[in-house]
């Protein structure tokens, strides 16, 4: 089973993946792609997303990583957060380049057997400073859930599920969920 966990930053992903991985080594564990791109996009921007978006995009084909995995953000993560940065001040350049990057989302996420989400919610004991830029992270998360409901995007077929609450509730969801589909 190939998993994407996706959410804003600050959203507890790395603990569920962390968690997840614990208990299940059989799972390649594929780490947040801003951990793959050079330091020189340590900034928050465009640039940075369209960057990271590629390296998500390009480990989620079987020739790249093959056989069970849960990867920490996928393509729509990225697509989300630069529709968000063009609501929050335009910056993210060229309808074509949002068309391209769509249809490179869309041909990655053919490659996903279960899209995670963790929309922010209060319930789910995350502290969150001032500085993680809270305006992105709140327009991130209002692209990233109008994303996955659009087929466009994600394809009719694709497993979706929402998981919220504490750390606990979150992995024993996630774990209830991959039991589910891996029966179907």
């Amino acid at each position: 089973m190939r998993i994407v966990i996706s959410g804003t930053h600050a959203s507890g992903k790395s603990t569920v993946v962390s968690d997840f991985a614990d208990r299940h080594p059989e799972y390649a564990v594929l780490p947040d792609p801003f951990e793959l791109v050079d330091e020189f996009w340590d900034a928050t921007s465009a640039a940075s997303f369209v960057a990271q978006l590629g390296v998500s995009a390009a480990r989620l084909h079987p020739d790249e990583t093959e056989g069970s995995l849960i990867a920490e953000r996928g393509p729509l993560d990225f697509l989300a957060y630069l529709r968000a940065l063009d609501d929050l001040d335009g910056s993210t350049g060229s309808r074509e380049l949002m068309e391209r990057l769509t249809e490179v989302t869309r041909e990655a996420m053919q490659h996903v057997d279960l899209l995670v989400v963790l929309p922010l919610t209060p319930c789910d004991e995350i502290f969150v400073s001032d500085d993680e830029n809270l305006p992105l992270r709140e327009t991130m998360n209002d692209a990233l859930l109008d994303l996955i409901a659009d087929e466009d995007v994600i394809g009719h077929d694709l497993n979706t599920v929402e998981i919220v609450g504490t750390r606990a509730q979150r992995l024993t969801a996630l774990e209830r969920t991959v039991d589910v589909f891996r029966s179907a």
